[in-house]
């Protein structure tokens, strides 16, 4: 399974001083910045940054959930109308419906999508199924989310959102809620699953360690009104194949670890109010 060719010249993700305001209080102000996608692979973002500073204001302005109050939101050049399926939202809150088995819903989505997507139930029910087994779930399907762990869950939200085969993947603190062993599990199988299947993501974070071992690109937000501060990328090291436990070992690792976590010290201390284009991170420590 891979996402559709497209317009590679086109960002796939463009705000263009996108300003979100709710009643007097400003999430986002001035935004701007471009995701770009390769021919087989779209980028995967990260996002970190103080409590309350727009983060994932800025992910429901992408769903089409939320409306700029100023400025343009755009996905694949076209301005954001509203929900569509070529985006995939993960929350934090495990989202299946109780009442649907793990196949009944992956299935849900492309139940409604049939006659858009031209797959027959036969074909609807191979793909799921093809989704589930990646997932490692194809002993649960038949199950009810009452009767999963919260991993199986989080695993249930990710093939679902899938199946339709979205472009961008959005994905709000999708881990949080989990234990330690399990996270760090679902890390591995996002990165597998990103490679594989070559969607865009953006997944919004309050873990370093995390942000660098899912990333490719970390952004650290500004207070609110949310701006990005930092746009890290060259210190950013591979992570696929490698499981996380491995890859915080290792000397780059550790590096980006620090550079991530100096950046995101700086915005929380208030000391830089420069956008990504003007800033620098700080440099890698000296391994040796």
């Amino acid at each position: 399974m891979t996402a559709p060719a497209g317009d590679n010249k086109t960002p796939i993700v463009e705000f263009r001083g996108v300003t979100i305001r709710f009643g007097s209080f400003t999430a986002v102000s001035d935004l701007s910045f471009k995701v770009s996608v390769t021919p087989d692979q779209g980028e995967f973002v990260t996002i970190i940054g103080p409590s309350g500073c727009g983060k994932s204001t800025l992910l429901n302005a992408i769903a089409g959930f939320l409306k700029p109050t100023q400025g343009e939101a755009l996905v694949m050049g076209e301005p954001v109308q509203g929900p569509g399926r070529d985006r995939g939202m993960i929350f934090q809150q495990y989202s299946s419906f109780p009442h649907l088995t793990v196949l009944q819903n992956v299935m849900f989505g492309l139940r409604l999508n049939r006659r858009k997507i031209g797959l027959d139930r036969s074909s609807m029910r191979s793909r799921a199924e093809e989704l589930i087994a990646q997932v490692g779930l194809a002993d649960h399907m038949h199950k009810y989310p009452g009767q999963l762990s919260g991993g199986q869950q989080q695993r249930t939200a990710i093939a679902r959102s899938l199946a339709l085969e979205p472009r961008i993947l959005l994905m709000d603190e999708p881990f949080s809620a989990l234990d330690e062993p399990t996270r760090l599990e679902m890390q591995e199988l996002l990165v597998e699953l990103w490679h594989r299947v070559h969607p865009t993501i953006l997944c919004v974070t309050h873990s370093v360690a995390e942000a660098v071992y899912l990333g490719q690109r970390v952004w650290i937000f500004t207070q609110a009104p949310g701006q990005i501060a930092y746009d890290i990328m060259d210190c950013i090291p591979p992570s696929v194949g490698i499981p996380p436990l491995v890859a915080q070992e290792r000397t780059e690792f550790k590096n980006a670890v620090y550079v991530v976590t100096e950046a995101f010290r700086r915005v929380s201390e208030g000391s830089t109010k420069d956008t990504a284009a003007e800033s620098k991170p700080p440099e890698p420590r000296d391994s040796t």
